[in-house]
């Protein structure tokens, strides 16, 4: 049985790709694989590593073979919807990987439907048969940094971004030249001319994506725990949250203190956590930022590591695959990703101590994809923002659909990022809440630049932010505006008393 996704947007497809009012040409999708036999899965793949990879950790042929190339997953791909391509679509990519094990060269073309997936683990949920597509991709990508060589233009951007984004030092310096071209106006200008997305679009995207800033203090080394204390936590600060979303980790380790753990910051010793290279395959950058977080918590005594970034808890939870063939940190490392958590985890296992006190507002909750599908946490949000007295809670459209945020997926891929972003945004909007509320500062940005691209068209929609930082989007007013904030925002002010315009404005 094959499933189908509905008709391709207009102007929908890949680069070189039109889409003539909407529908698909008569070519597309094509599906190369052919009819699908009723009989189970294909036959055994070639388990050696041929020409496309080499022996180091290629997509396991066992994996390969799980997949009976039903079609469920391709209603919940991102890239299938957007393009209508077989090649496009989790099975397509398995498809191809199968290619490359039974000794097909790794072509540009192959790159390209690898490098086109945003690895957001939907079709992992959707599976009926369980495919680990998130380790085949994964697997697969680490092989295309090592064997294939990209564009001279491919390779300054990638360089760039892996330069910048995984270190929060660099990420702050960034901090002053940004407020100075927000607050002097420079922003607006910009944004009325039209002409940044036309002339430079990954900049555009950037600039779109840039968070309105609030003072940025640096956190404390440790938070210790109101009354009895329950438990000793290590917090993630993270990369991109340490230095643009401050409040988020101010607003984390509040909540963590209120519920009785004492939080271990360590931000002198904190870095990068890894996920940004383990998810474009950098594995040995990811490894060596891996060690150094292990070693910054070894010895602090915590029973927990809380994470309040979804792509960041699916990584470290996953420490003990990435350096299992190190003698000297695999036991460490295993032993560190067994206490990680993200912060929902955390609240429901525990259990409330602090009162929740009400908050009159209607919230629509996104699952970001690193949490909901990556590491399956769905129902522990939820309970939370249902437990907030005066908090009513609404479902989005086809939550299973990413956003289109992927980490730099909306950096590297800014078109069909937008379209993605767009997408949600409506679904959002259709809730008719007041407040989105989301766990991955990605998300928010993605969402909330989305939200204001909307706002641009006639009766579009206006959007702000919650505590000044969950995004850019400020200075918005009336009954139908749309605030965003994390889940960690919105829990801190039901504990603290906070009125619920703090939330809004």
């Amino acid at each position: 049985m094959t499933a189908t996704a509905g008709p391709v947007p207009p102007d929908a497809g890949p680069p070189g790709w039109t889409s003539p009012g909407g529908t698909r040409p008569a070519s597309a999708p094509r599906d190369v694989l052919g009819p699908v036999a009723p009989a189970g899965p294909p036959g055994p793949v070639a388990s050696r590593a041929g020409p496309a990879f080499d022996e180091h950790r290629p997509p396991p042929a066992e994996l390969v073979a799980d997949c009976v190339h039903c079609g469920f997953c391709l209603p919940t791909c991102p890239t299938y919807l957007l393009w209508g391509e077989e090649m496009d679509s989790p099975r397509g990519r398995i498809h191809l990987m199968r290619q490359g094990l039974e000794g097909e060269p790794l072509s540009a073309t192959m790159v390209g439907h690898f490098d086109a997936c945003l690895g957001c683990m939907a079709c992992v949920s959707a599976c009926p048969s369980g495919v680990r597509y998130d380790t085949l991709i994964e697997r697969t990508r680490q092989q295309v940094e090592r064997r294939h060589t990209r564009s001279v233009r491919e390779r300054a951007l990638r360089a760039a971004i892996f330069a910048l984004f995984p270190y929060p030092e660099r990420l702050r310096l960034l901090r002053g030249p940004l407020w100075a071209y927000q607050a002097s106006g420079l922003r607006r200008l910009v944004g009325r001319t039209g002409l940044l997305p036309r002339l430079a679009p990954t900049l555009a995207t950037l600039e779109s994506l840039a968070p309105r800033l609030t003072r940025a203090s640096r956190p404390p080394d440790r938070v210790p725990a109101y009354g009895r204390r329950r438990a000793v936590v290590g917090m993630l600060t993270g990369c991109v949250q340490q230095a643009f979303f401050p409040g988020v980790n101010a607003a984390t380790a509040r909540v963590l203190a209120a519920e009785g753990c004492e939080v271990v910051i360590n931000p002198g010793r904190q870095g990068c956590c890894g996920a940004l290279s383990v998810h474009n395959g950098r594995e040995e950058e990811a490894r060596g930022f891996a060690r150094r977080m292990v070693d910054a918590f070894a010895g602090t005594g915590i029973d927990y590591f809380v994470v309040n970034a979804a792509g960041c808890g699916s990584s470290l939870k996953d420490y003990a695959d990435l350096l299992a063939d190190d003698p000297r940190y695999a036991g460490p490392a295993a032993a560190f990703a067994s206490r990680v958590r993200d912060l929902s985890e955390l609240l429901v296992e525990l259990g409330p101590v602090a009162r929740r006190h009400p908050l009159p507002v209607s919230a629509a909750y996104h699952d970001a994809c690193h949490l909901g599908h990556a590491q399956g946490v769905r129902r522990q949000p939820r309970d939370l923002l249902r437990a907030i007295p005066e908090l009513e809670l609404h479902e989005i459209a086809d939550p299973e659909i990413c956003c289109g945020s992927a980490g730099v997926w909306n950096v590297l891929n800014p078109e069909p990022a937008a379209r993605l972003g767009e997408r949600k945004a409506r679904d959002v909007l259709a809730t008719g809440a007041r407040l989105l509320v989301t766990a991955n500062p990605g998300c928010l940005m993605q969402v909330a630049a989305a939200i204001t691209r909307l706002e641009r068209t006639p009766g579009g929609a206006r959007v702000r932010s919650a505590a000044g930082d969950a995004g850019r989007y400020g200075g918005a007013n009336g009954a139908g505006g749309m605030a965003l904030a994390h889940t960690a925002q919105v829990l801190d002010a039901s504990i603290r008393r906070l009125p619920v315009d703090h939330l809004l404005r």
